[in-house]
């Protein structure tokens, strides 16, 4: 299974019988969704994750990330920007945002303006509920 299908598809079952963890992720892929993110913020939090996929440190604290996860949809909308794939996009965050890039990293938007960032295994220690 593809890392795309891993991101978005359904939950699917190893031989071992342990479900695998799906998140809610938006593909973030557009310059144009950067608008409706931060006008959305002023409503409903708004994160942002910036993977690296040739990265193996980004990989792994992705995968962390996602076993971690305890959020609903309901309280967070929840986009994967694939920055390799999306320079532009990954480009225009950290303006939009006035964050320098790093990578992976993950930005937490509030009434338009990023709250919260962190980068490799800091990521990990952000509580996203304090947030909601």
């Amino acid at each position: 299974m593809g890392l795309l299908n891993k991101l978005f598809g359904a939950s699917t079952s190893s031989d071992t019988g342990n479900e695998e963890k799906v998140l809610p992720w938006i593909p973030l892929n557009e310059m144009s969704q950067l608008d409706a993110i931060q006008n959305k913020s002023n409503t409903k939090t708004q994160v942002i994750f910036k993977h690296s996929t040739r990265c193996g440190i980004s990989r792994m604290v992705m995968k962390q990330f996602v076993d971690a996860y305890n959020v609903t949809e309901k309280d967070l909308d929840l986009y994967y920007l694939d920055l390799l794939n999306y320079r532009d996009v990954s480009n225009e965050v950290g303006y939009k945002f006035q964050v320098i890039h790093e990578s992976p990293q993950l930005l937490i938007i509030k009434n338009g303006a990023v709250v919260s960032h962190a980068s490799h295994g800091a990521i990990n220690n952000l509580d996203l509920n304090q947030f909601i």
